[in-house]
C-alpha cells in the first residue's frame, strides 16, 4: 500500500484558492475581464413565468418604439422581432465606448406548454414588453369534489 507524504504546513484550502486564482486568470485572459456571463447577441433578455391561467413573457426593450415590434406564435415558440433605432452621431464624433447598437433583432422563446394563440395580449410600459398568453382549458388544474356517503 502506497504511503503519501505531505510537506509540513501543507494546506489543501490554500491549494484550492490558488487553483481558483489560476482559473479566474484563465477566464479573464480568454474572455476579457468584467464580461457578463450571458451570451452576447441574445437580445432582448426575457423572463417567463406563469400563474394558474396564464404564461407571461416579459422582455426588456428600453428605448424601442412598440410600432417597431412584431410578436408571433409558431409551433410552440413565441417569436419577438423588432428594430432598435439609435440616432446617428455626426461624423466627427469619436466614441470612447459603444455598447448600444442599432439594427434588427429576432428572439425565439420556447414556451413550456401549449397556449391558446387566439388569446394573447401584449403591453409595453417603461421599456418592458409583457406578453400574456392564455393556457388552454384542458391544461388548467381542475379541483375534484369528493362525494361522501
Amino acid at each position: 500500500m502506497p504511503v503519501f507524504f505531505r510537506e509540513p504546513g501543507w494546506d489543501p484550502f490554500r491549494e484550492m484558492e490558488g487553483l481558483q486564482r489560476q482559473m479566474s486568470r484563465l477566464w479573464a485572459e480568454t474572455f476579457g475581464p468584467g464580461l457578463p456571463l450571458w451570451r452576447p447577441g441574445v437580445y432582448p433578455l426575457v423572463n417567463v413565468s406563469e400563474d394558474q391561467d396564464h404564461l407571461y413573457v416579459r422582455a426588456e426593450l428600453p428605448g424601442i418604439d412598440p410600432k417597431d415590434l412584431e410578436i408571433t406564435i409558431h409551433q410552440g415558440n413565441l417569436i419577438l422581432r423588432g428594430q432598435r433605432k439609435i440616432p446617428t452621431e455626426a461624423k466627427e464624433v469619436n466614441y470612447h465606448r459603444r455598447e448600444r447598437e442599432s439594427g434588427t433583432f429576432r428572439r425565439v422563446v420556447a414556451l413550456p406548454m401549449p397556449v391558446d394563440p387566439g388569446k394573447v395580449d401584449a403591453s409595453y410600459k417603461d421599456g418592458v414588453l409583457t406578453v400574456t398568453l392564455t393556457k388552454p382549458a384542458k391544461l388548467k388544474p381542475r379541483q375534484i369534489k369528493i362525494k361522501a356517503g
